[in-house]
């Protein structure tokens, strides 16, 4: 029994479903698939394998006329694909211009090889319509063998599949038949790609609000902190803080919102509460005056977008009045964190001092 063993190299402009295809001949969701121009930047190859055959099928980047240099590699990308081609796969549809990157096809013609060009998404025209456009292709590639097809909806795709193991050329395995492709088996699935970036960019992340009576004071802020990809799952944590509850509420619920549309499961956890200043505080003034007795100069007192701890015992005591002390830190909750040890022995000073006065 003859050994068949060949290159399919799919063309064409780009979302006209060159990436849908090979995944339906292949099996195999490899490619990278959006609505945006110019997402399949490398040679995916899939690789189709039976007893007597292997197909390599290779997907190429979009067809365009390039305004900047990676365009520029991709196109020329796409031209050698033309040259080293055992069988050319191009792929159009019935809304594209039939006119556009007539360079390009002028190339594909002239090709020395097999070309099948398949006409896709014919469930979007007329039968009228998708006989003239027939007819049209046969004109402008007469080689073509032309097959109509909707790769979304696997028609007709088992008979263009047919018809490339008939063209294959005699010959022995390129890879192992074992592989299946020479991408990174961590490549994300096309599907997830656009959701995830949409969400990412869509997040909220900084600065969500200010204190209204306190100038310059963040009330809610968010911080997008990991984005990690493991064992099939993509995890996203972030952090929400704000000194209202409210409106921490209000801004997880905006989070929860951006990322269930691009289909992902949003949990919470670890939460604790706001904490709001009281510029009234009893035990403020009584610090106040015990700072000024012990140094000699009145204490500035200002509110931050930080009280862990106040936030998480005000959530069970919620009528406890609080103040956040410290010694003097630099750099804190980093590598490079460290303490003023004087100032451990001043705060040590003025907590008992004002223990004393409660």
């Amino acid at each position: 029994m003859e050994h068949r063993a060949g290159f399919v190299n799919i063309l064409g402009n780009p979302n006209v479903g060159k990436s849908t295809l090979m995944n339906r001949l292949v099996g195999e969701k490899l490619s990278i698939i959006t609505s945006k121009s110019q997402t399949t930047r490398h040679r995916i190859k899939g690789i189709v394998n039976g007893e007597d055959f292997q197909i390599v099928f290779s997907d190429t980047p979009g067809v365009v006329k390039p305004s900047y240099k990676m365009q520029e590699y991709m196109l020329d990308f796409s031209k050698s694909a033309i040259i080293d081609a055992d069988i050319i796969l191009y792929v159009t549809d019935v809304v594209e211009n039939i006119e556009k990157n007539a360079d390009f096809i002028e190339k594909v013609s002239q090709s020395e090889g097999p070309i099948l060009l398949r006409l896709n998404k014919i469930d979007w025209t007329t039968p009228d319509k998708l006989n003239a456009l027939f007819d049209k292709w046969k004109e402008i590639i007469p080689r073509a063998e032309i097959f109509p097809i909707s790769a979304t909806e696997n028609f007709n795709v088992d008979n263009l599949y047919k018809r490339i193991l008939e063209l294959l050329p005699v010959g022995e395995p390129y890879f192992d038949k074992e592989e299946m492709t020479d991408m990174p088996a961590t490549l994300i699935p096309e599907e997830i790609q656009d959701d995830l970036i949409n969400a990412i960019e869509g997040c909220q992340n900084g600065v969500i609000s200010m204190l209204a009576d306190f100038p310059g004071t963040v009330e809610s802020s968010t911080n997008l902190a990991i984005v990690k990809s493991s064992n099939g799952l993509i995890e996203i944590q972030i952090l929400v803080r704000s000194s209202s509850e409210s409106r921490k509420e209000a801004v997880c619920s905006s989070l929860e919102s951006v990322f269930a549309l691009a289909g992902a499961k949003v949990e919470y956890d670890g939460g604790y509460g706001g904490w709001q200043p009281n510029i009234d505080s009893p035990i403020l003034k009584i610090m106040q005056q015990a700072y000024l007795d012990l140094y000699g100069k009145k204490p500035e007192a200002t509110v931050m977008h930080a009280g862990l701890e106040c936030g998480i015992i005000q959530e069970a005591y919620p009528n406890m009045d609080m103040i956040s002390i410290g010694p003097d830190l630099q750099h804190p909750h980093s590598p490079d964190e460290r303490v003023s040890i004087p100032s451990v022995a001043r705060t040590w000073d003025f907590i008992v001092t004002t223990l004393a006065r409660i």
